[in-house]
Parts: C-alpha cells; sequence; structure tokens
C-alpha cells in the first residue's frame, strides 16, 4: 500500500523515510537543470544517506537512457530509488526499478515483469501526471512510445510538497494542470471506472475546479497545495481505469506539432466530449446509455455547470482565457489523415462511445478549426 505524505517542504522527511526502508545508498533520478533550481541538494547532501545522481535524460525518456540508469544503479550497488522532478523523472525511476535485476544482455522491454522489491519514493515537482501513484510508465524505444505497466512500479512513497511547484514556468503549469483535470474527467467516463475510481475522480474535478484561477493566474500557496492533491486523486483515478480517447487523440498532436502533451490532451477532450454526447447511440458501456448520461452531468456539476453542454463550453473559455490554442495551420487532407492514422486503438477499447476512423478524421478537423 503506497504512503502518501504531504505538506509544505514534506521533502524534509526524505531521510526518515530512506532510514525507516533501510537505505545505505540510493539512485536519485532527476532532471539536468529543473532539480537544481529547486535548492533542496544542500539539504539532501548534509540529511540523506550517500546517494548517485542520475539525469541522463530528456523530456520523452529513450529506452537508451533508462539503461544508463540501470547500469549506474547496479555499478554504485544502489539499494533505493528516490524520483525528483515531473512525469518523465518519475517514469525513468520506475523503469529503472522494474528492469534493474533483469538480464543486460537482453531487451528489458521483452523479458518477463516481476516485482524487484526496490523500493521507491516520487518527489513531483509538477501537478499533472499523477505518475506518482500509478503502474504506468512511458519510454521511448526506436522512436516509439512504449507504455510500460506492472503493480510493482507504484511508489512505495508519494511526497507531495506543493513548495516545488514555484519553479514551474507558467506555461508548464498550466499544461500540467490541464492534463490533471482531463485524466479526472476521461477516468470518470472511462468504461472501467469503479466506485473507488469514480470517487477520485470526482475529487481530482471538483478540487481542480475549484482552485485553478488561484493556482494559475493568482500563484496562491493554498491553491497550488489543492491543485497537487487534485492532480495526485487524477493519477490515482486513471491508475484503475487508465484513459480515454483524449488522450489517445493527443500523442500525434505532440509529435506532428511539438504541442506539450497536457496541451494536447487539453485541446482535443471538448470536440470529443461534444462528439459522445451527439452519439450516446454507439455506446459501447456495458451499464447502458442512462448510466453514461448520468456520468456525463455530474461530471459537468463537478465543473459547476448543470449541463454536459454548459460544461464543455466553459472547458473551452477556460482554454481561451489560459490562451491554450491548437495547431497554428493543418494541410486539410495530408495532415488529417497522419491524425487519424496514429489514434491508439487500444485506448479507444476504454471509451465509451465507439469511435471508427471516420469519425476520428471529422473530431481531428473539429478539433483543428475550433483553435486556429
Amino acid at each position: 500500500m503506497q504512503k502518501i505524505i504531504q505538506g509544505k517542504e514534506s521533502y524534509k522527511q526524505l531521510p526518515d523515510i530512506l532510514k525507516t526502508l533501510g537505505s545505505k545508498k540510493f539512485l536519485l533520478v532527476c532532471g539536468k537543470n529543473s532539480f537544481d533550481a529547486l535548492n533542496i541538494q544542500k539539504f539532501i547532501d548534509a540529511k540523506c544517506p550517500e546517494y548517485i545522481r542520475f539525469s541522463d535524460f530528456s523530456p520523452n525518456p529513450k529506452y537508451e537512457q533508462v539503461c544508463k540508469g540501470i547500469e549506474a544503479f547496479n555499478i554504485n550497488s544502489c539499494d533505493a530509488i528516490v524520483a525528483i522532478g515531473g512525469g518523465s523523472a518519475i517514469d525513468v525511476a520506475k523503469c529503472i526499478k522494474l528492469f534493474c535485476k533483469m538480464d543486460p544482455k537482453e531487451n528489458y522491454l521483452m523479458q518477463d515483469l516481476v516485482d524487484t522489491k526496490i523500493p521507491l519514493i516520487a518527489v513531483p515537482t509538477t501537478a499533472g501526471t499523477g505518475s506518482e501513484s500509478t503502474r504506468y510508465a512511458v519510454i521511448y524505444y526506436n522512436d516509439e512510445k512504449q507504455s510500460v505497466t506492472h503493480p510493482s512500479i507504484v511508489p512505495n512513497y508519494a511526497v507531495l510538497d506543493s513548495s516545488l511547484l514555484k519553479t514551474l514556468p507558467l506555461y508548464q503549469k498550466k499544461c500540467a494542470m490541464l492534463d490533471a483535470l482531463c485524466q479526472g474527467i476521461e477516468s470518470w467516463w472511462s468504461v472501467n471506472s469503479t466506485d473507488e475510481s469514480k470517487e477520485y475522480s470526482k475529487i481530482a474535478v471538483e478540487t481542480i475546479m475549484q482552485n485553478w484561477r488561484k493556482y494559475i493566474f493568482e500563484e496562491d500557496e493554498t491553491a497550488a497545495e489543492q491543485i497537487m492533491l487534485g492532480s495526485n486523486y487524477a493519477g490515482r483515478a486513471i491508475n484503475i481505469t487508465q484513459t480515454t480517447a483524449p488522450h489517445a487523440f493527443s500523442y500525434k498532436l505532440t509529435s506532428l506539432y511539438g504541442i506539450p502533451h497536457g496541451h494536447a490532451v487539453a485541446i482535443c477532450l471538448p470536440a470529443i466530449w461534444l462528439f459522445m454526447l451527439n452519439h450516446m447511440d454507439k455506446s459501447i458501456d456495458c451499464r447502458g446509455v442512462e448510466y453514461l448520461s448520468d456520468v456525463f452531468i455530474k461530471i459537468a456539476s463537478a465543473m459547476g455547470e448543470v449541463s454536459s453542454a454548459d460544461a464543455i463550453e466553459f472547458f473551452k473559455k477556460m482554454l481561451y482565457e489560459m490562451e491554450i490554442k491548437g495547431p497554428i495551420s493543418v494541410t486539410r487532407n495530408q495532415e488529417l489523415f497522419v491524425l487519424s492514422s496514429s489514434v491508439n486503438p487500444v485506448r479507444l477499447k476504454n471509451n465509451p462511445i465507439l469511435l471508427n476512423i471516420d469519425d476520428i478524421r471529422n473530431i481531428y478537423e473539429c478539433i483543428t478549426m475550433l483553435y486556429e
């Protein structure tokens, strides 16, 4: 069972956590520049056990970079891993934990996944992915996205310290927060949702909606703490249900146009939600159309709106207010074909409304036309 620690400067509990885990030397996985901006290295140097720093990875971490991290972990006889950073740092740490006892002569992605029992502590420095509480990690192998999934990579401890959000650039704060909001909404309507996941989604959506303006525009410390908590609840929800169509649609927007992940998901969600609202007859959720209609209304209510249509419009107004826009230009036929062909059918299986290739193309066209 994961232990969640939260509060201002809760990162200062790291020495006690490591002592509890019996760690003598840990691998610190952190970004090249983002970690230095936090000004917490002096504390870690003075109070924590011996450690080896690993920062040799990119924002979209590559398989080869994870291999370097595994080598650093094993050569230095580390016994625990601490990830301090955004989703990329935490994903790299998860993969190092999962792969570190495998045969290094074989492709790690092709070997059986087992729990290595290596302790993992995650200290997120963004409020978005909720990766600190999920069983998922993403890395790239031969430029192709690889989703790594195993229950053992849920970190043993998640340290939610909102003071670590202060150094985030404003645009990154917007993207991360929108990713969390989208995860909360998607998990709620997912065909895999449970009573537990829906409760997590409700908390995530309500918390983010009640605090987003103060967090983004006023840099309010209390709002930052709430947004980080909401992000974590969204991660817990997605850990149960996985993501749906907005995430599936987002990935090619990121690779084709260089739009950051949270931004890309956010511009997809309103168009997809509107399509689903208008095509309830194509529902594939075994709980029925009335159930799905009720879910949509509950999501709208959590957003402070009466109807789904109102919630969709409000979501679009949020994006406008935060200056979150879509692709600058789209060469219709060629790029729409590329976009439509890119959608991962696995994630569409989690979506409550069936989407065929023509639906996907039409939705992409709505996305690009709406935000140009």
